[in-house]
């Protein structure tokens, strides 16, 4: 059996993010993890939209629709804006762009 170098090791573990970081982690990345979600997130990329036009664009009811947007919306990865009667959808912030488009170079890299 190798001999390890307790002080290299305890260095390496005093440098990892806290437990409970990770897991919200592993938690945001499920939420990647679903096409249609990202077919949404695709689209807000694009532009704000609304349901309807999500639902038309991607040929999913405005109810599936709906229920996706609200685990983006519970996620902090989409957030609303309401006009008039309207309500329309768009990326949370740029951090959802950059993880979108870091994930879209790792896949074509391949």
């Amino acid at each position: 059996m190798p001999e390890f170098d307790a002080n290299r090791l305890l260095n390496i573990t005093q440098k990892l993010p806290k437990e409970d970081l990770l897991y919200e982690l592993a938690e945001l990345f499920k939420i990647f993890g679903d096409s249609s979600r990202i077919r949404i997130l695709s689209l807000l990329q694009q532009e704000k939209l609304c349901v309807g036009e999500i639902s038309e664009i991607l040929k999913l009811s405005p109810s599936a629709v709906s229920h996706q947007l609200r685990i983006l919306r519970q996620a902090r990865l989409v957030r609303y804006k309401k006009v008039g009667k309207e309500v329309f959808y768009e990326l949370d912030d740029d951090h959802i762009e950059k993880i979108f488009e870091q994930g879209l170079e790792h896949i074509q890299e391949m």
